[in-house]
C-alpha cells in the first residue's frame, strides 16, 4: 500500500462549507509540486508559493539574527505575498463566476 503526500492533505473548510476556494487553496498541493521538482506547476497552483518560501526563510533569519533589516524585509515580503494572493484570488474568482 503506497501512500502519497496528497493522502495526508487537510481539506479546505471554506470549500466544504461554501463550495468555493479560499485565497489559500492550492498551497498544500503547490508545496508537494515543489518537492517533486514541478516548479512551473507549483506556481500555477498557488502563485504566491515562492514569496511564501522567502517569507518563511526571512522569519527564520529574523529569529536567528534579530536585526531591524530582517524585520523590514519580513514586512515587505508579507505585503508582497498578500498582494499576490489577493490578485491571484480575484483572477481565479473572475474565471469561475464569469
Amino acid at each position: 500500500m503506497n501512500s502519497k503526500p496528497e493522502d495526508y492533505m487537510l481539506p479546505c473548510l471554506n470549500k466544504k462549507l461554501f463550495g468555493i476556494d479560499c485565497p489559500g487553496c492550492g498551497l498544500q498541493r503547490s508545496v508537494v509540486l515543489v518537492s517533486k521538482g514541478e516548479l512551473k506547476g507549483a506556481f500555477y497552483m498557488f502563485p504566491a508559493i515562492y514569496t511564501t518560501f522567502l517569507f518563511i526563510i526571512a522569519v527564520v533569519f529574523h529569529f536567528v539574527l534579530k536585526k531591524k533589516s530582517t524585520a523590514r524585509l519580513i514586512i515587505f515580503l508579507a505585503i508582497l505575498n498578500s498582494l499576490i494572493i489577493i490578485v491571484a484570488y480575484i483572477i481565479k474568482m473572475n474565471k469561475i463566476f464569469i
